[in-house]
């Protein structure tokens, strides 16, 4: 009898150990982009979780913590996705979700919620994961199942996850129970590392929770067998995702009672759709009227033709009425699109042209959206004075314009690189991350009138190296005085011709010790001195290296229309430079004037303003820079004239 009553009680301990269900283990790896044992470390574990033998017990995610220290760039992996990123990592004393034992170093991971050492691991360095630990992490059986199914939306622009939640054994949580739902591209690569440790290649990498992180769906915290949950999530795409074919999802239950996870599953990716749309380019480049006609290209990366598209166009943001193209786009291949007039602003300037477009079947993808542009409008041809050091933060500067049609690389502005090292900041036009051959982009200054007086003067100062000695980027200037209907050339180089400094694999950036990797480049626009004159420089890839142009002025002897560099402003002298803080600004003047006098560093920042009372004749203004940290400053006189920018070297 004894014996029975044995076998009746093994029996049903089989019975409910059989009754739960296989786990599929978690495993999060504090990793990142400037951390330098992540890439060497990466590669292995990203073998060792790919193996057959462990993608049926274990699925990963990848948080680009900020350890030993944040990206400096604006946009990173980890930037993208900081705010839940430093939440998962961090300790309950900082905000965080309080992992115990803490994430302090990189990389490291946990297993489950827990310590990999819970498991047989030797420490939480994914070196120490191995076959063995991931086995015995699957080993416990989870009293929950999940089922997950996913859809695209009629856009490709999100993603619908249907969720089934069942109970197969009875629990009872510490505290709040949570199913969480990260989305992750599986693979990511780089031509440019967006860190600093040289890691281009991600795989798993977290992009975005649903709803959030933090939140989670809320679960019963007590279970019963049978007990289930249903419920559905819509999953936008963020706009930084790479590859939208690269998404999938990883969920989970986690007790945030104890940090244990009770199982996971994997929402693998799933390729798009049949029609696929990829917005190749859109141009605009000048309207001197309230119109403007734009023209995209768009390609078919399906495997169908596709007969009618529907464009919705966006000028700064604001919806113009849509376009109807109907035609035959045959698979893997392009049409130019030219769209009807719609308004624009006014305003002289940059402004933005925008578009997306709508297919006439089930679901389709815009698989790469370059299709945000900026455009020059020239309404007004004031005579704006021109005198750009690009000191000031705003880019393009005020009332210039640059065009990028394919939304590549292009011109910026930079605070690591002046003329002849007198600032550290200027233009620059990446062509050494530029991989799009022939790609050609414009630098508009501002609409001017240079009616009257002699021809026009335009000088500015260029460094640029080759990649090697085959590079042969291209950098021109261009002159219109019919709103950009025809142009004139007025200056061309390329490859050696243009460079000013011996080439170099690496991304160039000017020695701040060589004063000779500058160039000061002056042309006369003969014929030019009219009323409505716009100038262009334009670069065509060569995916060579990079160019940077500083102290950019146009020039013009007795003018009518324009005010800068007047023979007033011949004569301005600001002395000594270097300055150990005391200075003098010498100007001689023809008549009396008004003024404004600005001081801003190397940054763009104001740091000091007065306004001055300017006699005929000679005039020694003061500065005290005494108080200013030692660096390069630039000193501004704003007058009815026009403006007038000098640099000064502070060394104290």
């Amino acid at each position: 009898m004894k014996n029975f009553t044995l076998t009746v009680i093994l029996l049903s301990i089989s019975l409910t150990a059989f009754s739960q269900t296989p786990r599929m283990s978690l495993y999060e790896e504090f990793t990142g982009e400037t951390c330098p044992p992540c890439a060497s470390a990466n590669p292995p574990l990203n073998l060792l979780l790919a193996s057959p033998t462990n993608t049926p017990k274990i699925v990963a995610i990848k948080w680009q913590v900020p350890i030993p220290s944040a990206p400096s760039n604006t946009w990173s992996l980890y930037q993208t996705n900081k705010v839940e990123i430093d939440w998962r990592w961090k300790s309950v004393a900082a905000g965080g979700y309080g992992y115990v034992p803490a994430i302090n170093s990189a990389p490291s991971g946990k297993i489950d919620g827990e310590a990999p050492s819970v498991f047989g691991a030797a420490s939480a360095h994914p070196a120490n994961l191995n076959n063995n630990v991931i086995s015995t992490a699957q080993s416990y059986t989870s009293a929950f199942s999940i089922s997950v199914s996913r859809a695209w939306d009629a856009s490709c622009s999100s993603i619908n996850l249907t969720v089934s939640i069942a109970a197969s054994a009875n629990f009872n949580a510490v505290g709040a129970l949570k199913f969480r739902t990260v989305m992750v591209e599986n693979n990511i690569d780089f031509l440019t590392a967006p860190g600093s440790n040289g890691e281009k290649h991600f795989e798993d990498v977290a992009i975005k929770s649903f709803p959030t992180l933090q939140s989670g769906i809320s679960m019963a915290s007590s279970w019963t067998i049978g007990q289930t949950q249903t419920f559905t999530l819509n999953c936008p795409i963020p706009s930084y995702t790479r590859k939208k074919e690269e998404i999938a999802f990883v969920c989970f239950i986690q007790d945030d009672g104890n940090t244990k996870v009770a199982q996971a599953t994997r929402v693998s990716k799933v390729a798009m759709p049949s029609e696929a749309l990829a917005a190749l380019n859109a141009k605009v480049e000048v309207t001197c009227s309230n119109s403007i006609t734009p023209q995209i290209t768009l390609r078919n990366d399906g495997l169908s033709s596709i007969n009618t598209i529907t464009i919705n166009p966006y000028t700064d943001g604001i919806a113009a009425n849509p376009m109807v193209w109907n035609g035959i786009l045959a698979a893997g291949t392009s049409t130019t699109i030219n769209l009807n007039s719609i308004p624009t602003p006014t305003a002289n300037g940059a402004h933005t042209f925008s578009f997306n477009v709508n297919l006439n079947v089930p679901a389709f993808n815009l698989t790469y959206s370059a299709n945000k542009v900026s455009y020059l409008v020239a309404s007004n041809f004031s005579g704006n004075s021109v005198s750009e050091s690009f000191a000031a933060a705003t880019f393009p500067p005020l009332n210039w314009a640059n065009s990028n049609p394919n939304s590549g690389p292009s011109w910026s502005r930079v605070t690591n690189a002046g003329g002849y090292n007198l600032s550290s900041q200027s233009t620059k036009y990446d062509f050494f991350n530029n991989p799009a051959i022939g790609d050609v982009d414009n630098l508009y200054l501002a609409p001017m009138n240079l009616s009257g007086g002699a021809a026009p003067e335009l000088s500015f100062d260029l460094a640029y190296a080759q990649r090697n000695a085959n590079s042969n980027d291209q950098l021109e200037v261009f002159v219109s005085d019919n709103c950009g209907a025809s142009w004139t050339s007025f200056y061309s180089n390329a490859g050696l011709v243009l460079a000013t400094a011996l080439p170099t694999p690496l991304s160039y950036v000017p020695d701040v010790n060589d004063i000779s990797q500058w160039r000061t480049e002056n042309i006369t626009l003969t014929g030019f001195n009219k009323p409505s004159v716009l100038v262009k420089f334009t670069t065509t890839n060569n995916n060579g290296n990079n160019l940077y142009l500083d102290n950019i002025n146009l020039s013009q002897a007795q003018p009518i229309g324009i005010k800068k560099n007047d023979l007033a402003f011949q004569n301005i002298e600001v002395y000594p430079n270097p300055s150990n803080g005391e200075t003098t600004l010498k100007i001689n003047l023809p008549n009396t004037l008004k003024g404004k006098l600005i001081i801003t560093n190397t940054l763009g920042q104001l740091v000091y303003s007065n306004s001055v009372n300017l006699k005929a004749g000679l005039n020694y203004v003061q500065l005290d820079l005494t108080s200013f940290s030692t660096g390069i400053y630039t000193v501004v006189l704003e007058t009815e004239l026009g403006t007038c920018n000098k640099k000064i070297s502070l060394n104290k």
